[in-house]
């Protein structure tokens, strides 16, 4: 089976440079930022030890921050490298200030598992929800490197658990603890591996309270809100402003609401189209001078601001539902803001469970919006109501960081 998984790998990369060639972006990027990669990796301090956290994406980061913050804390003394697979998460936090050493994770073949793990000497090792990499995982197992599994989810339906399975679940073994993120993903990884295994949630409840807590001030947004209630439509793509845009828009000329709306991808091409839609009431925050309070919508037209504007909205709508899956919906509730969505939420356990609290509301048209937007932000009460119940489901689900620190303090 080594076999196999090996020219799997080298398969892989074989049709990355083949995409590559042919104009794939994406491809493109993870074969410049694996170019000399090992030429590039600094040497590390002798003396200090290493903890090395690694990340498929963005989203799988955003799970493992806390964890990487709180260690950063705990244990000031540790060195600590910090390694994605995918462009999407390396270029936007490869500036990340609480790391000392952020690269891309090298292809894994043999050679290059050995060689990256002889560089690096990681004392603890910490994978975020689902990498499973073989030839990393058995060069840590040769040295004996304490390993651990962060905000892991496993389904029934995974190889690991299937009667073929045997080759994968002894992947399994190296790990020392899964960090699991519900009952089920706990009483699969039992069957198996008895005893391996702590519920401890999912980390991204500690980020987003932690976002919450100190939030930074926009005090032109502030006026800007003025005493107007604010509908905030975050990571929006052209489908999901399709069914909500037409009813907003109406509102805003006639309910006396504002709109910010940040759409998930910026680009000039993309705002200068989604501008022409607006009425001249819309200005882009980029263009806009320190009072703006005059205007009823605001276009965000640059990332890294969305987590903390959610304080000034009074409810949110979440993109990505009308396409491949939401975003995330946990940086509103946190704030206290009820939440709306497309249909596209049922891989997202805490879309699901945000629904169960009455804490959000999924959409599938322009004529269900329309509907929830008159009985839930329209309506002074209900639309309180939901978003303490969405603040109060984030708060319940936050302390997986604390528990993970506490089962690894004896490792490191």
């Amino acid at each position: 089976m080594r076999v196999f998984y090996n020219a799997g790998i080298y398969g892989y990369n074989a049709l990355i440079r083949i995409a590559a060639f042919t104009g794939n972006q994406k491809a493109k990027q993870w074969l410049a930022g694996r170019k000399k990669l090992f030429a590039a990796i600094r040497p590390l301090k002798a003396e200090a030890k290493t903890a090395w956290f690694h990340c498929a994406s963005l989203g799988e980061f955003e799970q493992g921050r806390p964890v990487i913050e709180a260690f950063r804390r705990e244990y000031p003394g540790y060195q600590i490298v910090l390694t994605f697979f995918s462009p999407s998460g390396y270029h936007v936090r490869k500036n990340y200030s609480q790391a000392d050493y952020i690269y891309y994770l090298p292809a894994d073949t043999p050679g290059n598992a050995r060689r990256f793990t002889e560089m690096i000497k990681p004392d603890i090792v910490f994978f975020i929800k689902y990498e499973f990499w073989f030839n990393y995982l058995n060069e840590l197992k040769k040295n004996n490197t304490p390993t651990y599994l962060v905000s892991g989810i496993f389904r029934k339906k995974q190889h690991f658990f299937k009667w073929y399975g045997a080759w994968f679940r002894r992947q399994l073994k190296v790990f020392d603890k899964f960090f699991v993120q519900d009952n089920s993903s706990y009483r699969l990884i039992e069957t198996i591996l008895p005893g391996k295994s702590v519920i401890t949630g999912d980390t991204r409840f500690d980020r987003v309270s932690t976002i919450a807590r100190q939030a930074k001030a926009f005090p032109d947004i502030d006026r800007f809100r003025s005493q107007h209630p604010v509908f905030l439509a975050g990571s929006s793509w052209p489908e999901d402003e399709e069914v909500f845009l037409p009813h907003l828009l109406e509102a805003v000329e006639n309910k006396g609401i504002k709109l910010i709306i940040a759409p998930h991808e910026v680009d000039e091409q993309r705002i200068n189209k989604l501008m022409k839609y607006l009425t001249p009431e819309a200005i882009r925050y980029s263009q806009a001078n320190q009072d703006f309070s005059d205007k009823k919508i605001l276009v965000i037209d640059s990332i890294g601001l969305l987590s903390h504007l959610y304080q000034y909205g009074d409810m949110a709508y979440i993109g990505g539902g009308f396409g491949e899956g939401i975003h995330n919906t946990l940086e509103a509730a946190a704030f206290g803001l009820p939440v709306m969505f497309g249909p596209n939420y049922h891989k997202f356990r805490e879309a699901k469970e945000l629904i169960h609290h009455e804490a959000a509301f999924p959409v599938k048209n322009k004529e269900d919006f329309s509907r929830l937007f008159s009985e839930v932000f329209l309506h002074d009460d209900s639309r309180k109501e939901a978003g303490k119940r969405a603040q109060q489901y984030v708060q319940m689900k936050k302390g997986g960081t604390r528990i993970i620190l506490e089962h690894v303090s004896h490792r490191v």
